[in-house]
């Protein structure tokens, strides 16, 4: 499937609600709501509002990039975008995002949950989204088929 206009824009809103899910698991997990935010806000200088958009944007992303990406990956949706989102947890967070924060390889300098955590907070993500973007799609594009992917 190719990713259009329309298949993008229901990727972005499938990457808002997964990054509201994501965050939800964050304060029941680790007990703060918006702390990736907060991380991030605190790490470049801005404000909290800068690091929620740059945060709900990087989820808007990683779901178009999804959809971009989607035929690449087997199985049905959810399990493609589990699959899409664990490469990106490792490579992306793990080994990237960490250690720019100052939190070393896989997060392990902030504690052992912490790739653990990573990994299940994405995953979580990459369910809603995964779940999401065909119901979606069908909303916004009714001409795009997704039984080559089931």
């Amino acid at each position: 499937m190719q990713l259009t206009r329309k298949t993008a824009i229901a990727a972005a809103i499938a990457g808002i609600i997964g990054t509201i899910i994501f965050d939800l698991v964050g304060l029941i997990a680790m007990g703060q709501w918006w702390d990736i935010p907060a991380l991030l806000a605190g790490k470049i200088g801005v404000g909290l509002t800068a690091g929620v958009f740059f945060h709900y944007a990087n989820g808007v992303l990683l779901a178009i990039i999804f959809a971009g990406l989607i035929s690449l990956f087997v199985g049905p949706i959810w399990a493609r975008a589990l699959q899409f989102i664990t490469l990106q947890t490792i490579f992306g967070v793990w080994f990237f995002m960490f250690p720019l924060l100052d939190m070393g390889a896989m997060g392990l300098e902030a504690g052992a949950m912490m790739p653990v955590m990573a990994l299940i907070r994405h995953w979580m993500f990459a369910l809603v989204v995964g779940l999401l973007y065909p119901v979606l799609t069908v909303k916004v594009a009714p001409e795009v088929r997704f039984a080559e992917a089931q």
